[in-house]
């Protein structure tokens, strides 16, 4: 949910040009991020809309429709964003991920406050953005030390089992789960390889089979067919922006002030217990 610390202009790194023959691979260069000023907004607004429905508004307003449709596309866009960024705007993915977290452990007293069904230790949704984006940029630095030979397969084995078992355990513990922890590992894999694919057949549907593990992980994350609609559209949409669409996004007509990025997350759960507390919610 923050902006990595490496920054860069959205001009494309310096590449060979890309080759016009056919049949030949195109290069890829950086793409444009600038989809992410937009997604920005979204996300907040989406994600406040959700929390509003969930634990502010009465129920007598029946304003649960609007958390279960437009309120299912915050989750899945912050995961974009975290995804694009860890793969294309930083250099250090793992200070990125570092940087997430400390949102998290912000957020989590104000966040423990709010009503659920059980008493349980749940970890808000930081933690689980935090987490992938640990984990997809580990398994990537894996594999590329075990392609360079630095690595024997034992080991990149190994570490491979290893993940798995931090993801079994840990999914109990954070928002969205097991499947919200797969997601921005695997969206990191698709937007590369979407990205990437250039011009032959069979790299572009190597691209497209990669895709699908996203949608369907998208769509186990809730529980009715409107959310699960929601949240696979708007995985659909980050999908065709790494697979080229990035270009046709306009520049946001204002930006989002970094603190204002970095403080709405605990910020908003912080006015929420406030107010539940003056209503008599909490106790």
């Amino acid at each position: 949910m923050t902006s990595p610390t490496t920054r860069h202009t959205d001009t494309p790194c310096n590449t060979a040009p890309a080759s016009n023959a056919p049949g030949t691979r195109a290069v890829a260069t950086r793409p444009s991020s600038t989809w992410t000023g937009w997604g920005q907004w979204l996300a907040l607004a989406t994600m406040t809309l959700d929390h509003l429905t969930r634990y502010v508004l009465p129920e007598a307003w029946n304003l649960d429709w609007a958390g279960s449709s437009l309120g299912r596309i915050a989750f899945p866009l912050f995961a974009a964003m975290v995804a694009w960024h860890g793969l294309f705007n930083t250099r250090n993915p793992l200070r990125y991920a570092q940087r997430i977290l400390v949102i998290g452990l912000v957020a989590q007293l104000p966040f423990m406050l709010m009503p659920r069904a059980s008493d349980a230790l749940l970890l808000n949704v930081c933690f689980t953005l935090a987490a992938g984006l640990a984990w997809g940029a580990g398994l990537r630095e894996l594999l590329a030390r075990y392609r360079s030979g630095a690595l024997e397969s034992r080991w990149l084995a190994l570490g491979g089992l290893a993940s798995l078992t931090v993801w079994a355990l840990l999914g109990h513990r954070v928002e969205y789960g097991h499947e919200g922890l797969l997601l921005v590992p695997l969206l990191m894999l698709a937007m590369y390889h979407l990205h990437r694919a250039g011009e032959l057949l069979a790299e572009r549907l190597a691209a497209a089979a990669l895709a699908l593990p996203v949608l369907v992980v998208a769509g186990q994350m809730n529980a009715t067919d409107l959310a699960k609609s929601f949240t696979v559209a708007t995985c659909v949409a980050a999908l065709w922006l790494a697979a080229g669409a990035h270009r046709l996004a306009p520049t946001v007509p204002r930006a989002m002030p970094r603190r204002l990025w970095l403080a709405w997350y605990p910020g908003h759960f912080a006015l929420i217990a406030l107010w539940l507390w003056l209503a008599g919610g909490l106790g």
